[in-house]
């Protein structure tokens, strides 16, 4: 399509799953891998993903458990068309339903209560923190211009059922403002894990699954190394989440 920004073909698991994305765009990285992974759906799970993008995240949770049926909502129009391919491409067409929607409005998008695990993505920054990101598609999936975190959150609960799972990958710096968030709608963490870039690195991601309604019990998981050391090569449990 002419104007149509150029794109670039990924894949992981060995060429078995294929990702288009905006060369100069939004791109993913590490944290949609660990999401994906974390969040361990079981079979027969209906899974919402919310702050979608193209969709990396729904298609590795498809390819990692078959038995699971899942909706990804994005907001931006240009990242629910590269999604569309992205699910084509991969055959998962029966499996992903692909919805171009705001967070904000979820009520028009899914019923309430409709999910067993909601996973997100969401965006890490306020809008008077960091660097700002280049362009509107980056800027709006890395900082809260049109989305903050009580209203992500609040979708999340909206969308889950009672004792439902939710999942988040956010910024370990921001870790007190995710839990304080999270209880605000009635979200309880569960399972925790930081992400360290290597040993003795400071935590720079977390991982957290809450349970809607669920009691006050925290297990937190031994921290998780992206790279042996800095500038090194990945560790093998990283590299295994790239694997086939």
């Amino acid at each position: 399509m002419a104007g149509a920004p150029p794109v670039t073909h990924d894949s992981l698991f060995a060429g078995k799953l294929t990702c288009l994305q905006h060369r100069d765009g939004y791109r993913f990285a590490v944290d949609a891998v660990l999401l994906a992974h974390f969040a361990a759906p079981k079979p027969g799970e209906k899974v919402l993903e919310l702050c979608a993008g193209n969709g990396v995240v729904s298609l590795i949770m498809a390819y990692r458990q078959p038995q699971i049926v899942l909706t990804a909502l994005e907001l931006q129009p240009q990242p629910v068309g590269l999604m569309k391919s992205n699910v084509a491409m991969n055959h998962y067409e029966a499996r992903i339903t692909v919805v171009e929607g705001d967070c904000r409005s979820l009520a028009n998008h899914v019923p309430a209560g409709a999910f067993d695990r909601v996973v997100m993505n969401p965006p890490y920054r306020s809008v008077v923190s960091g660097r700002q990101a280049l362009g509107d598609e980056a800027a709006q999936a890395r900082h809260e211009l049109t989305l903050t975190l009580g209203q992500a959150l609040g979708a999340m609960a909206f969308a889950m059922k009672n004792k439902g799972r939710g999942v988040v990958v956010y910024p370990a710096e921001r870790l007190a403002t995710l839990v304080a968030a999270m209880k605000t709608q009635r979200l309880e963490p569960k399972r925790l894990q930081v992400v360290y870039s290597y040993p003795g690195g400071a935590g720079r991601l977390v991982l957290v699954e809450a349970v809607k309604n669920g009691g006050e019990e925290l297990t937190v998981l031994p921290p998780f190394y992206v790279y042996q050391a800095a500038g090194g090569n990945y560790t093998p449990e990283m590299a295994a989440l790239y694997a086939s």
